[in-house]
Formats: structure tokens, C-alpha cells, sequence
């Protein structure tokens, strides 16, 4: 029920839900869609006119041979004697409510186990997690559209540059910044051996594109049925959690490419196409899709259905080629449904702004409210360097108006093989399209954090400020760079030009006066941490000496050389002197900047 005002002179739109648990502030909360949760439009945006409209169909229209539908007054279909559950979507049509379930409702606290295993039976949520993985360190998680916004994370060695050791560091450092997946992606060095390591030390699913491997020592040409299913139940057994395969690549769309500005971009799919064009024939990887359907069933490999002809940049987006893919993928969609597999799609990587919402829509048509995964989409081709930037701001629309995982790109990005702050750069990037996406489309506690965050920033509170920041060592060494005492007010503004030290002695306003972020005086921070110290020294701003006073700052500011006694310490000044020292070495800090 909308909690508009009857009265609203603004006319704001109807409201349906509010990100705040507690519906903290004056703002009126999400204008987003009505949330459906059992439905096509469980969290999403209001449809522009002329929008596709979602499917009237779901994963329970395209059931396995030999279920009996079910019967006057009962709800669950019936599968055939002797038929055993093996995926979570097995378990899900038979209404049970597995382990895997019911920790993904602990970490998604807006939703109930009952209604992930709905929504795992519509085919509208998935749960990667191989069996063999939960055997080693997984934690089980969802993507879909009725769940919180995820991230993936790419990495991978290649033919020049990367190790095992290195990709290894790169998933925990990945996991670190939040990375909710993280694919594989290594087209060199021991393929195997890194794969059977990201697997064993992640806590998160893991996602590979078979076909990498499956070329290794082997022309394109030379791939036939034999090595294609070997090489997947081999990946399958070590435990990767999700496959990316490029089986809507059809030989029939290949025309579509020709006049392209930049052909296909997505190496499965140009591998593929090549191997259409050479044999004539149609794409090996729709022609084995029972047969590769069976594979991931048995282990509980979750399909990411590529999108081989995804366009590579905004000239050539939301295409005859495209499309016609997008169709075939919502075919294989329901053809892994019918074997009990479980789905996601992927989706286009450069995108015009205006286009993201029709490309978001048009695949919940076509692919029947299956989980959407999409590479950015880039929103501009001009800044390499900066494509985390243009890609985050197409990753946000594309999760408001309906994609369910966003795959991140990093700085190097058409560049190179990203390093480890590159992963970090990337992975903040999409943690911040993410959660914008989740607290516009009203998901339920999505804003807490930031309420608590903005509460402590109006009681100048800096010390729980930056605590609940999500990168608190950038937050704490930005800070301390200019003023390294914690007191009201920043060098941005100063103290007499505060406008936040200003709201809170007005004693009508609210605003600074919660009690549990109440602070008695201004306190000189903690040393510089290894990691801030490092921030720093790579912004280049101070000066190495600055970076060491920094370092040992108390000391510096209250006239302490290496090995002496500051004048605050307590041999020489009891606490109010103390304390004094440091608010006079504070007046004397420039009032502004």
C-alpha cells in the first residue's frame, strides 16, 4: 500500500517500499515498482512506456519429461518413479528447503527460505554451488532479481603475465573488496592446477568458460564432441560452480556480424564462429546441449549462457545479432529447465544509457525472468584507463531496470591483464553500482548502513564515520592527509564555515544529536596504518617526511624528535593541559582551503 501523502502538492510518484529498515530521515522512500516477490517484478523499476512486458512463463512451464501435473487442490508436480533430486532445483519443484536455501535466506534477511526455494522453482533465482565445492570452503549465495544485487570478479592468468600464486592472491583479494563470484578466465600457464586452486581456497562460487581450456595444445578446428564433453565434466569435478558456454553463437546469425564496427567480441564466441565457418556446420555447443545439460546436472554446475555476439561498442549495440542470440538464448533457457539445470544469462558489455533498459526487459521477456548477468554495460567508449567509471554507471541502470549479477571491470579494461589494485578499483566500482541499484529499487534494509553512516557524519562523529565507510583506510588516510585530529569539523570547510558543526547547535534540528554517536572532545587519530601509509604514498601529495610525521604524529605536532617525549605526554602535562596543547596546535591549522 503506498504511503503517499493525500495530500502530495509535489505529485511524487506512489511509493511501495522503503530501503530503510527503520524508515530513518524525511525522504518518502523507493519510487520504484511495486515489489512482487513470487512474480516477474519482484524488485524493479517503473517500465517506460513501451517497455517488453515480462513473461507470462516460468521454469515450472518447462518441466521434465514424464512429471505429472498437479492434481485438483494440490500444488507440486509429481516426477516419476524413481527419479532421484540432484540440483536445487530439483529439490526446489519438490518444495524442499535445503541447506543451501536456508543460508541464502540468513544472508538475504528480507527473504524466507520458503520463498528462495520459490523462487529457485521459477527458475528466477539461482545457487551456485557445485557439490564438490561445498565440500571445500563455499558459502552458499543467490543471484536474482528478488535478492540484493551481486558482483562478479574476473581474473586469470594469460599467455604473458600471472601465476597460479598470483591468481590465488587475486580471488582473496577479490573477496576482500566484495566480490560476491569470481570467474576464471586463465588462457595460460597451468591452467589446471589454477583452477583446482581458486576452487579449493574460495569461499565464493567459482565461474570458468570451458572452451579456454579446451583449445589448450589444440587448433579451434580440431574441437569436436569428444574433447567438448570431457573437458566439462573434467571442470564440473573439481568443483567450478558455473559455466559460461557460448552455445546461442548460431551459424545463421554470423551474417548479422558483417557490417559490425568491431565483429565479435567475446572470445568463445569468435572462437566459435571460426569453427562454424570452417566446417560449415552449426555451433557444437548447441548441438550438445542435452548432452552438456546432463553433465551440469550431475554435479550441480549452474549454466551462464554466454552472450557470444554481445556488442563491443555503442555503435553496434542492441543489433540484429544481438538479439537474434538473445532469442536462441531464451530457447536454451528452457531447454536446461527441462533437465533440471539451473540458469543464468549473460549480457551486452557496451551499451548506450538509453538503450539499457529495453536490453534489461527484452531478456526477462525472452529468458522467462532467468537470472540476468551483465559485463558493465560501458555507457561511452572514450576512456580507457577509466572504463570502471563508464561501466559502473551502465551497471547501476542495468540493475535498477533488471539485472540480477553485474560482472566488473577493471581500470585495464581493453588494456592488459588487471593486478591486484586494479581488482580492488574494479570490485569498489560495482560495490557502489550495486548497492545503489538495491537502496533505488527499495530492497529492505539496503540503506541501513548509510543511515548510520549519515548519522554519524552529522554528529561529527569521525571516527564512526569512517569505521562504517567501506574502504576505512582510504577514508581514514584521506582525512589525515589534511587534519589528523578527529574534532568538528574537516579541512574541506574549516571550523567557522561548517555547515554539519552548524545543523547541530541548532537545538531545533535533529541532525548530530543522536546519542549513540555522541563524542566528548577531539582526540589526535592512531598512526598511520601500513596499508594507509601506502594510500598515501601512491597519491603523491605529501612528501615522504610529511608521510613518516604522519606516521608518528602525536609526537611530530607536539614537538617530539625521534626518541624524546611529547609535550601533551603525561609526564609533562595532566589531561586538560593535554588536551589544550592539542586544540591550540588545532586553532593553528588554516581555517579553509
Amino acid at each position: 500500500m503506498s504511503d503517499r501523502p493525500a495530500d502530495d502538492r509535489f505529485e511524487r510518484p506512489t511509493v511501495w517500499s522503503n530501503p530503510s529498515s527503520r524508515a530513518q530521515g524525511t525522504t518518502p522512500g523507493s519510487f520504484a515498482a511495486r515489489p512482487e516477490i513470487g512474480g516477474p517484478r519482484s524488485f524493479c523499476s517503473p517500465d517506460t512506456p513501451g517497455m517488453p512486458q515480462p513473461s507470462d512463463r516460468t521454469a515450472w512451464d518447462f518441466m521434465p519429461p514424464g512429471w505429472t501435473p498437479p492434481r485438483a487442490g494440490e500444488t507440486r508436480w509429481t516426477p516419476p518413479p524413481g527419479w532421484t533430486p540432484v540440483t536445487q532445483l530439483d529439490f526446489a519443484r519438490l518444495g524442499v528447503v535445503t541447506a543451501e536455501m536456508a543460508r541464502v535466506a540468513e544472508r538475504e534477511p528480507h527473504l524466507t527460505p520458503e520463498q528462495v526455494r520459490d523462487e529457485v522453482a521459477a527458475g528466477r533465482l539461482v545457487i551456485p554451488a557445485n557439490k564438490v565445492h561445498l565440500g571445500h570452503r563455499l558459502d552458499p549465495m543467490c543471484i536474482g532479481r528478488a535478492s540484493r544485487t551481486k558482483v562478479n570478479a574476473n581474473m586469470g592468468a594469460s599467455p604473458v603475465s600471472s601465476s597460479t600464486a598470483e591468481e590465488v592472491e587475486k580471488l582473496r583479494w577479490a573477496e576482500r573488496w566484495g566480490a560476491d563470484t569470481v570467474m576464471d578466465l586463465s588462457t595460460g600457464g597451468d591452467l589446471d592446477a589454477t583452477r583446482d586452486a581458486i576452487v579449493r581456497n574460495s569461499t565464493v562460487p567459482i565461474g570458468t568458460v570451458p572452451i579456454y581450456s579446451m583449445i589448450l595444445g589444440r587448433r579451434i578446428e580440431d574441437l569436436d564432441a569428444d574433447v567438448i564433453l570431457k573437458g566439462l565434466e573434467h571442470q564440473a569435478r573439481q568443483g567450478v560452480d558455473y559455466f559460461t558456454v557460448h552455445a546461442g553463437v548460431r551459424r545463421e546469425h554470423l551474417p548479422l556480424v558483417r557490417r559490425r564496427l568491431i565483429g565479435i567480441v567475446s572470445r568463445g564466441g569468435s572462437l566459435l564462429a571460426k569453427w562454424m565457418l570452417v566446417h560449415r556446420r552449426q555451433n557444437p555447443m548447441y548441438e550438445l546441449w542435452d548432452e552438456i545439460c546432463e553433465i551440469l546436472r550431475r554435479f550441480d554446475v549452474t549454466f551462464s549462457i554466454g552472450d557470444g555476439l554481445r556488442p563491443g561498442g555503442l555503435a553496434d549495440a542492441t543489433d540484429e545479432a544481438q538479439l537474434a542470440e538473445l532469442e536462441t538464448l531464451g530457447e536454451l533457457t528452457e531447454r536446461a529447465w527441462r533437465h533440471g539445470v539451473q540458469v543464468m544469462v549473460e549480457g551486452p558489455g557496451h551499451v548506450p544509457f538509453d538503450q539499457i533498459e529495453y536490453n534489461m526487459k527484452l531478456q526477462r521477456r525472452l529468458c522467462h525472468g532467468a537470472p540476468f548477468y551483465v559485463l558493465g554495460p560501458l555507457v561511452t567508449d572514450i576512456f580507457p584507463g577509466y572504463d570502471h567509471i563508464t561501466s559502473c554507471i551502465g551497471a547501476t541502470a542495468a540493475a535498477y531496470h533488471g539485472a540480477a549479477m553485474l560482472c566488473y571491470v577493471t581500470p585495464k579494461e581493453h588494456l592488459g591483464l588487471p593486478k591486484k589494485d586494479d581488482v580492488k578499483q574494479g570490485c569498489i566500482a560495482y560495490r557502489i553500482a550495486a548497492h545503489a541499484a538495491d537502496v533505488a529499487l527499495g530492497i529492505p534494509g539496503t540503506r541501513d548502513r548509510d543511515d548510520e553512516l549519515t548519522k554519524a557524519r552529522a554528529a561529527l562523529n569521525w571516527e564512526k564515520h569512517i569505521e562504517l565507510s567501506f574502504d576505512p583506510d582510504t577514508a581514514r588516510a584521506y582525512h589525515d592527509e589534511d587534519l589528523d585530529v578527529d574534532t568538528d569539523f574537516c579541512a574541506m570547510c574549516g571550523h567557522d564555515w561548517c555547515s554539519v558543526r552548524i545543523s547541530k547547535e541548532i537545538v531545533e534540528f535533529t541532525s548530530g544529536k543522536d546519542a549513540d554517536y555522541a563524542w566528548r572532545q577531539p582526540k589526535v587519530t592512531e598512526a598511520l596504518s601500513a596499508e594507509q601509509r601506502e594510500i598515501l604514498e601512491r597519491r603523491g601529495v605529501l612528501a615522504p617526511e610529511e608521510i613518516h610525521r604522519l606516521a608518528s604524529k602525536t609526537r611530530s605536532r607536539m614537538g617530539a624528535a625521534t626518541g624524546q617525549k611529547a609535550s601533551c605526554h603525561s609526564d609533562y602535562a595532566d589531561d586538560e593541559e593535554a588536551l589544550r596543547l592539542q586544540e591550540d596546535e588545532l586553532r593553528a591549522e588554516p581555517a579553509s582551503r
